[in-house]
């Protein structure tokens, strides 16, 4: 499947239940019908099964074996299962491949069970929580360098913009953002959600924007409940406090609230208050921008080969994320990005000052996940140990950081962020031991001395197992055993194992010993001084561990209590990490910090592509730096030469120059001046889209028609061979136009590369246009290509020398060359495919001539119709109308 598509939850069905369906089978489809289309997780001891369509379709994508368990309806009954020690493995699997999934556990103990209803009760299971991709907490299904977004998406007609709302619930983080009907798309490739809410009756939704989608009831994008869900969700009486926000942005945020409440089942989950965004607060970047210049995934999904994973050196996985963040969402306001520029700047120029920073920060654990984990229910002293390491570490940090008098704004506003979480990091740090188990179940992980009755019932176990040892001891000399043991497990508890050879001597009345098993080659016994000295062990573990859970529900309660102002100090850690680390790369690779002007203007003096720079030094070969400078003045820059000359990095390398400097860090030149971007296009390279019936020119069109559509005179546009997959003469008609459509109507500045020379003589008629092109050089055969801009237009294009480069035979290079002599001579007998194009009107002149479209009187009075709003003899009366319309027609 290409990296590109949505992942859509696959639909399983099964058949309805029977009146003939035992107790376990009426039982579980009582579940399934809860479950819906998930994958039903069916508690049944030590395994989670799953039967019919459910078990067909995890087994395909588990791989495992698919059998059957009796008969459902006159037909096998489909089963498979998966350990439930091993279940997180098999659910990340799951979970990657679109699925989501149902868990049914068992509410009460077989013993329980008898004791409600007899000995042919059923044990009481029911759905304890549904696992999709956009709610995960668990570090095992989580990629801890990456945000997992759930979003959701809301349309509210009478306000014209479409409102989403994405939460990463794993650290808390929860946004709104209110943006236009044509943002949607570049809004929802900023989020890149895991998982998408839509109402049922929404249209279709972006294929390669999310991961998955899920439908869900429009009553959960009501704004007045949602608003409701929000305020029980805060204890909040009004959401006043937390923003101005519109229906539309409550209906988005209610439907998250609808949805967590769903998939947990009334257990909590952690968000932090929303944060309401503008859209103009962020450069506006569509999915198929993102996609060509790879800012945070390649185009085959991975993140190494990307910008962020060329320039990540972030020693925290909360910082990588607020990279991944920053990268995704270039800031436009100034100030915003000043601000971040003098923290990097700071850094950069005081390299033992960053390199204390970065040294501590690395120690620190994900705090932010812990967090997620404890407020929703399945942390444990693991989790509450990574914020007592955490925020001791912060707290060393903030007084280091105090002693300095020269902070940076930024970091001098964000310091206070790091106060007030010493009570709780003294109550852990004498809680707990220094690295406690994962599982809390076995006890052991609160320390020595902070509670006296605990350390009291250890005491008592310790000695009840020097007791049971010298037993032991005592059995062997009374018996002459030598080969005696006293063992222990979950049925028998303490007991006596002996050899089968030696058992005759204890099956004695007079042994003082009490047979309880045989097994092969062994045989088990029992004392009433061993039973006495198990008692006082098990007592006392069983009361130890009761004692440690009550004091980690204690301390779990401390630490959610002020989960609003950990997820503060995890924010303030995870921004000065991504500072470190951007100051860190621009000092190791001669990066420089740019200017932020207030003109738009793009000057970039030895710009250099970051990725493929990174890429070539790793082979021992140096990149050809290359200038730019684009004015109101000189604004379009068209650009000629060979295939493999640079063309297409250089037009990319100054996007990403863009990107980086907007996000608040250095940038890869020797200086950068930078009016600042609204939007960012960029139509470089295109392939076929055959899931949407889109051939590569059609994708090409449909992206160079958003651009034209979309870009203001504060954009930034890259266009690459615009017209390459038509015929030559629709082709070049087309560049033609685009050009001219750049220039006179968007205004904006633009790289356009391309190998029609004709589109060198609009450098005669428009103003704004200058030509340029990458040099190359034929030496005694061979191509030299030298990667470096020169003004003016390419002597020619060398597409026969780029063919022998690349392997053509000689032959067929050959014949393309004598081919090649008759088509230029023919050119130039009678102007070529720029015959005439000298008399063409003014781009302008062509607008004005245009005629507008015929009118279609039919056409307009039904799409005047709202079929929501009629009534049935209104509808009646339109129909009539419409009837009229099409009989007079000419």
């Amino acid at each position: 499947m290409p990296a590109t598509a949505t992942t859509r939850a696959p639909q399983i069905s099964s058949p309805a239940p029977t009146p003939a369906a035992t107790p376990m089978m009426a039982q579980y489809w009582t579940l399934k019908e809860k479950a819906g289309d998930c994958l039903l997780f069916y508690r049944m001891g030590d395994f989670f099964e799953l039967f019919f369509d459910d078990a067909k379709a995890a087994a395909s994508t588990l791989d495992i074996a698919l059998t059957s368990r009796g008969e459902y309806d006159g037909a096998p009954v489909a089963m498979c299962g998966v350990p439930v020690h091993a279940a997180e493995s098999y659910l990340a699997r799951l979970i990657r491949a679109g699925h989501r999934v149902a868990i049914a556990e068992q509410i009460e103990t077989p013993a329980e069970a008898k004791a409600r209803g007899g000995s042919k009760a059923l044990v009481a299971r029911a759905i304890v929580r549904f696992v999709t991709a956009g709610t995960l907490t668990e570090e095992s299904l989580l990629e801890g360098r990456s945000a997992n977004r759930l979003a959701a998406l809301a349309e509210i007609g009478s306000e014209g913009d479409v409102a989403i709302a994405a939460a990463d619930i794993s650290t808390g983080r929860f946004e709104v953002v209110a943006v236009r009907r044509d943002a949607v798309d570049a809004e929802l490739a900023r989020l890149a959600p895991s998982e998408l809410l839509v109402s049922e009756g929404a249209g279709d939704v972006p294929d390669w924007s999310v991961r998955q989608v899920v439908r869900r009831p429009a009553s959960d994008f009501a704004s007045g409940p949602g608003q409701k869900r929000l305020e029980a969700m805060f204890a909040v009486q009004t959401l006043d406090g937390f923003g101005n926000f519109t229906r539309g942005e409550m209906a988005a945020m209610g439907a998250i609230a609808a949805y967590l409440d769903h998939v947990a089942t009334g257990q909590p989950i952690f968000l932090q208050p929303p944060v309401r965004h503008q859209s103009g607060d962020r450069m506006a970047i569509d999915a198929a921008t993102r996609e060509s210049l790879e800012l945070v995934r390649t185009m085959t999904g991975a993140r190494d080969g990307s910008l962020l994973g060329t320039i990540d050196r972030t020693v925290t996985a909360a910082g990588a994320r607020l990279l991944a963040d920053d990268l995704a969402s270039p800031l436009t306001d100034k100030g915003a990005i000043l601000d971040r520029l003098d923290l990097v700047d700071a850094l950069a120029r005081d390299a033992l000052w960053r390199g204390e920073l970065r040294a501590g920060l690395r120690a620190l654990p994900d705090a932010g996940r812990a967090l997620g984990r404890l407020v929703a229910g399945r942390g444990g002293p693991r989790d509450l140990a990574q914020l007592r390491d955490a925020l001791g570490g912060a707290r060393l940090l903030r007084e280091r950081l105090a002693r300095r008098a020269d902070l940076p704004p930024l970091l001098a506003r964000l310091l206070p962020g790091l106060d007030g979480h010493g009570a709780l990091v003294d109550e852990l740090s004498r809680a707990l031991i220094e690295t406690p188990p994962v599982d809390a179940a076995q006890g052991g992980y609160v320390a020595e001395g902070y509670d006296a009755a605990l350390d009291a019932l250890r005491e008592t176990a310790r000695d009840g197992r020097k007791a049971i040892a010298v037993l032991e001891a005592g059995y062997r000399d009374r018996t002459g055993i030598v080969s005696l043991k006293i063992r222990h497990n979950g049925v028998l508890g303490y007991h006596v194992e002996v050899p089968a050879k030696h058992a005759d001597a204890l099956m004695l009345p007079e042994s003082g010993f009490t047979h309880r098993q045989t097994l092969a080659g062994v045989v088990r016994f029992n004392s009433s001084d061993l039973h006495e000295a198990a008692s006082r062990v098990t007592q006392a573990g069983v009361h130890a561990l009761a004692a440690e859970a009550a004091h980690l529900e204690t301390l779990t309660e401390q630490a959610t209590q002020r989960r609003e102002a950990i997820a503060a100090s995890c924010d303030v850690l995870a921004r000065i990490d991504v500072a470190a680390a951007l100051a860190d790369h621009a000092m190791s690779h001669n990066w420089c910090r740019p200017d932020i002007a207030d003109e738009p203007c793009l000057d970039v003096a030895g710009g250099r592509h970051p990725v493929v720079e990174a890429a070539l030094a790793r082979s021992g070969e140096r990149f050809v730096p290359n200038d730019v400078s684009l004015s109101p003045d000189d604004r379009l820059w068209l650009v000629t030469g060979p295939n493999m000359g640079g063309k297409s990095t250089f037009l990319r390398q100054n996007a990403l120059i863009v990107v980086l400097a907007q996000a608040g860090g250095f940038v890869p030149a020797a200086s950068v001046k930078l009016g600042l971007v609204d939007r960012l296009f960029s139509r470089v390279g295109a392939s076929d889209n055959l899931a949407r019936g889109r051939s590569t020119f059609m994708v090409e069109m449909v992206e160079t028609a958003a651009i034209l559509a979309q870009a203001t005179p504060q954009s930034f546009v890259i266009l690459d061979e615009v017209g390459r997959g038509t015929s030559t003469y629709d082709g070049l008609a087309l560049a033609w136009s685009v050009v001219e459509a750049v220039h006179e109507v968007n205004k904006c500045r633009c790289l356009f590369a391309t190998h029609y020379h004709e589109l060198t003589r609009l450098a005669e008629t428009l103003d704004a246009l200058s030509l340029h092109h990458v040099r190359a050089r034929e030496w005694q055969g061979d191509l030299v290509l030298l990667h470096e801009l020169a003004d003016g237009p390419a002597d020619r294009s060398y597409g026969l020398a780029v063919a022998r480069l690349a392997g053509v035979p000689a032959g067929v290079v050959k014949r393309a060359e004598a081919v090649l002599a008759k088509l230029e001579a023919g050119r130039e007998a009678t102007g070529g495919l720029a015959a005439g194009l000298d008399d063409l009107p003014l781009f302008a002149a062509t607008l004005a001539a245009a005629p507008a479209a015929a009118k279609d009187a039919l056409r307009e009075a039904l799409a005047a119709i709202d079929p929501d709003a009629l009534a049935p003899r209104d509808a009646l009366e339109a129909l009539y109308t419409l009837k009229r319309l099409m009989t007079d027609a000419p």
